[in-house]
């Protein structure tokens, strides 16, 4: 009975598909301090594909990492002539988006990403938004292309086709810079496996982004007690306007 019993066990797991491929992330560094000649981060992010069985023959891997800023609502404006001068005129409101997006593949994403695992995922910088529900649903989403563009230009918004180098399908690795005019907060990286378009895997970490001590203390106080905080600008205006108004007549005597 013991015999039959093995037998059984060992039939099951013969018949049992190997464990898909998995994901193993890294980054060069996990924390960002805003200070004030702060001028943007190179994150390297690095990694490799596990698997217990051995590669197909057929196999065709995929890579594609994103990191994600804090969502935060956004208010797009549309631009109109009126009288001559280009005004305000309407406005949609987006509930959420990423304070800063980035997203780097193996190749371009179209090439890589079918559009129900975009879908389900949310990868491409379009589907990361989530914007406002208008009557009109090509209008709502003229105003995310709109949001889409203006943080390109900012460098807040990045899409980095075939930037990412996968060798033998096992190690991969790609470079994101955080631009200078990042916000503070918890910074996701995402990074998938796929095949054929479709996710086998995900990998999630994440990037510490914090003021300095002493950028802090400022910002918090100039919020927090803008009195304050003015009458401490003022003093040191003075102070350093007659330390240097004592400091000449010092060299010119």
């Amino acid at each position: 009975m013991r015999g039959v019993m093995i037998f059984v066990v060992v039939s099951l797991l013969a018949v049992l598909p190997a464990r898909a491929e998995e994901v193993i992330v890294g980054l060069s560094q996990n924390r960002v301090s805003l200070t004030v000649n702060y001028e943007g981060s190179e994150i390297l992010i690095f990694g490799a594909v596990r698997r217990e069985a051995p590669l197909p023959d057929d196999s065709d891997l995929d890579i594609i990492v994103t990191i994600e800023g804090p969502p935060m609502p956004a208010v797009i404006w549309r631009k109109a002539r009126r009288l001559g001068i280009w005004v305000n005129t309407e406005s949609q409101e987006v509930r959420a988006a990423p304070s800063f997006y980035a997203v780097a593949g193996t190749a371009p994403l179209s090439d890589i990403l079918s559009a129900e695992a975009d879908l389900t995922h949310r990868i491409s910088t379009r589907l990361a938004i989530f914007e406002a529900r208008g009557p009109d649903p090509r209008d709502a989403a003229a105003f995310t292309e709109a949001l889409i563009r203006i943080r390109q230009g900012e460098q807040l918004y990045q899409e980095l086709d075939s930037t990412v180098a996968l060798q033998r399908d096992t190690l991969f690795n790609t470079r994101v810079t955080l631009p200078k005019n990042i916000v503070e907060g918890t910074y996701t990286a995402r990074i998938f496996l796929l095949r054929d378009g479709e996710v086998l895997n995900e990998g999630e970490t994440f990037i510490d982004v914090q003021k300095a001590v002493l950028e802090r203390w400022l910002y918090n106080m100039a919020y927090d007690r803008p009195a304050l905080y003015g009458l401490m600008a003022l003093a040191l205006a003075v102070f350093f306007g007659w330390g240097a108004s004592a400091l000449f007549r010092f060299v010119r005597s």
